[in-house]
Order: C-alpha cells, then sequence, then structure tokens
C-alpha cells in the first residue's frame, strides 16, 4: 500500500468514479506549479539485502510513494517529452 493507505487495486476498480476528481487534482496542480502535500510524502522501509540482520548497511531504503503522485508524475513526463522540454535520454535509469 501507498501512504494513501489505499491498495493500488482499489484505485483500479474505481477508475470511473474517480478520474474526474483526478483530472481536478491534476489540472490545479500543473496551473498552480504544486503538487498536494499527500502526494509529495513518502513511506520510507528498510528492506535486507544480505548477510547479518543487526548491520544497518546490510539494508536498502525503499519509498513507497502516492498512486495518483506517481500518475502525475508520468503524464508531466510525457507532455515534457511530446514537447521537447526534455529529451528522453535526460532522466531516469538505463537497463544494462
Amino acid at each position: 500500500m501507498d501512504p494513501d493507505r489505499m491498495h493500488p487495486q482499489i484505485l483500479r476498480e474505481l477508475a470511473g468514479i474517480i478520474t474526474r476528481s483526478l483530472s481536478i487534482n491534476f489540472n490545479w496542480s500543473w496551473w498552480l506549479w504544486e503538487a498536494p502535500k499527500d502526494w509529495r510524502k513518502a513511506k520510507v522501509i528498510l528492506i535486507l539485502k544480505k548477510g547479518k540482520k543487526e548491520d544497518l548497511e546490510n539494508y536498502r531504503q525503499f519509498s513507497l510513494t502516492s498512486i495518483p503522485g506517481k500518475v502525475m508524475e508520468q503524464l508531466i513526463l510525457e507532455i515534457m517529452n511530446n514537447n521537447k522540454i526534455i529529451w528522453s535520454s535526460q532522466h531516469g535509469f538505463t537497463m544494462g
């Protein structure tokens, strides 16, 4: 679950109902250049990589962020890529 305490499956099932509300939030965020505070929060958990559980260096941090925030981030990134504001090579990680 994300910090909103909502399982992604619930959002998927309610997509037809919440689409309008999310659209309004996305548009306001776009025009105000600010995302809702709840969408900027992350729940950080530690995941054991290998080795002894007692050694903190054997853990890596993992952030759970808001699903609507992730969707908005992807929409903005797509808009920026399509308008040639940034190129796909300027963000993200590459595989291999």
